[in-house]
């Protein structure tokens, strides 16, 4: 089987992007998928979008992780799939499309930097010093004195597999305060099994967490520094409900090619 793709990365997240409007990769099989987004015998890449037509919006994104399987909303994913639509000439600089959590707003604010409309969030849960929260996916928050020392892997993986969020996992985010509207943030990703180089909803989960708990002075613009770049989100609070979420950051184009499975 012939598939031609094309790779986008957002801040280091990078994902392979099929235009599935036709149909031809709807019977992929999760090992197949898993294969593609393998680094050392496929492609390579956080996770495999396929686009596809929708009734309700300009188009729907299906998001699969790195292991094959369906998973839910990716902020990253999901600005890189405004991109790619946006390169096929599906949409124009402004659009809505389908998730797996619902309709979505986006705007190409430049050629490689895109704003995304998330979904309200008004429910947080606390667990010990940390704090669960769900952004489209849900995530743990854990704020640390210095992020560059967590060993990502080992820490993040006990939290993932804990008795406390089994048996679907939970993604994990350590954030490190730097003022009240910049911080640091490194998060392990269920699905990939390993810390990314960014997370589109980890660090919404980190921004709405953290003004949850005051420390953003009460601040409802927050930057968020990656491994792999920088990711903004604005917010505002209505009744105890984060409304008007956003979350921006770069969707840029990596390459194209054809692969035979």
């Amino acid at each position: 089987m012939e598939i031609h793709f094309d790779k986008y990365q957002g801040a280091g997240n990078d994902f392979i992007l099929l235009d599935n409007r036709e149909g031809n990769y709807t019977n992929l099989t999760m090992e197949q998928r898993k294969s593609l987004c393998n680094r050392n015998m496929g492609i390579g890449a956080d996770g495999l979008i396929l686009i596809e037509n929708s009734t309700e919006a300009d188009f729907e994104m299906r998001y699969f992780n790195s292991d094959g399987n369906l998973s839910t909303l990716c902020g990253n994913g999901g600005r890189c799939a405004v991109a790619f639509a946006h390169h096929k000439k599906m949409i124009g600089e402004e659009t809505r499309f389908k998730a797996i959590d619902g309709i979505h707003r986006a705007q190409l604010v430049s050629s490689d930097l895109v704003r995304l409309e998330m979904q309200e969030v008004h429910s947080f849960t606390t667990y010990d010093t940390a704090v669960v929260t769900d952004t489209g996916s849900p995530h743990y928050v854990q704020l640390v004195k210095e992020a560059a020392t967590i060993d990502v892997q080992k820490e993040g993986a006990a939290i993932r597999y804990s008795e406390a969020f089994a048996p679907e996992g939970i993604n994990v985010n350590f954030v490190e305060k730097k003022t009240e509207q910049h911080f640091v943030i490194r998060t392990y990703e269920r699905g990939v099994e390993n810390e990314t180089l960014a997370c589109g909803t980890g660090a919404v989960a980190a921004a709405l967490v953290l003004h949850f708990l005051g420390e953003t002075g009460g601040a409802t613009q927050v930057e968020l520094q990656a491994p792999g770049g920088v990711l903004n989100v604005d917010f505002e609070l209505n009744q105890q409900t984060y409304q008007n979420v956003h979350l921006q950051g770069p969707a840029t184009f990596v390459f194209s090619g054809t692969i035979t499975l």
